[in-house]
């Protein structure tokens, strides 16, 4: 298998073959915390205002946005794992709108190929998925020039050859950051410090999330990495 990097927009509209797009903080964290609360779908989505507009057509859509890492006024969650896990998502649909990963991955889409979001509480999860699908090519995009999206895609990539990784090295770049330290003094807007606990815990969640482009949008849905081939 040839494994490809690739980081950003730019990076999405090169992609090849079966692609990951991985957003670490926070949008594809929060994206598996809703599936492990029952959520049926995550729907995702590029702009605030086609994110209100689908929620409002969805009955009991939850919505999920943030513009350049900040709250939205009037929509209650910030892209915060933290938030999705306090609340009852039991058979319902969350709708995302994130300024890195719902813009990569609606680029990267374009390209018409096999598409996993990720993030590392999935990874490994989402490695199996990949490796049961046999591509020829992976390319595995970082939705934004962060560290943590760079260590979660040296994480999966590293799982592909048969290595164990050392997640406290490959995150070293992250936690020795001046953005790092502003998370953990959990004073940035609607980014809660208990999202970086909740975002840096590597397979926490045994199943993969597929993404399909339906009715003009892309869903993710939950995997079982023996059941992606389905």
């Amino acid at each position: 298998m040839d494994i490809i990097h690739a980081t950003g927009i730019d990076g999405a509209r090169k992609a090849t073959g079966t692609v990951v797009v991985i957003d670490v903080l926070r949008a594809f964290t929060v994206s598996a915390y809703a599936f492990a609360g029952g959520a049926r779908e995550c729907l995702l989505v590029r702009t605030v205002a086609e994110g209100r507009a689908l929620a409002a057509s969805i009955p009991n859509a939850v919505l999920c946005a943030e513009e350049d890492g900040m709250p939205v006024p009037g929509i209650e969650i910030s892209n915060s794992p933290t938030k999705i896990a306090a609340i009852d998502l039991e058979g319902k649909v969350l709708v995302q709108r994130s300024s890195a990963g719902t813009q990569a991955a609606a680029e990267a889409e374009t390209r018409g190929g096999d598409m996993f979001a990720a993030s590392l509480v999935v990874a490994r999860a989402t490695v199996q998925a990949c490796l049961l699908r046999q591509p020829k090519t992976l390319t595995l995009l970082a939705s934004a020039d962060h560290p943590e999206d760079h260590a979660c895609a040296q994480y999966m990539a590293q799982l592909i050859q048969q290595e164990e990784p050392d997640i406290e090295r490959l995150l070293k770049p992250l936690k020795q950051s001046d953005r790092y330290q502003k998370l953990m003094s959990g004073t940035w807007p609607g980014f809660p410090k208990t999202d970086l606990e909740m975002s840096l815990q590597p397979d926490r969640f045994d199943f993969a999330m597929h993404a399909t482009k339906q009715h003009g949008h892309l869903t993710l849905t939950r995997v079982k990495p023996n059941a992606a081939l389905r």
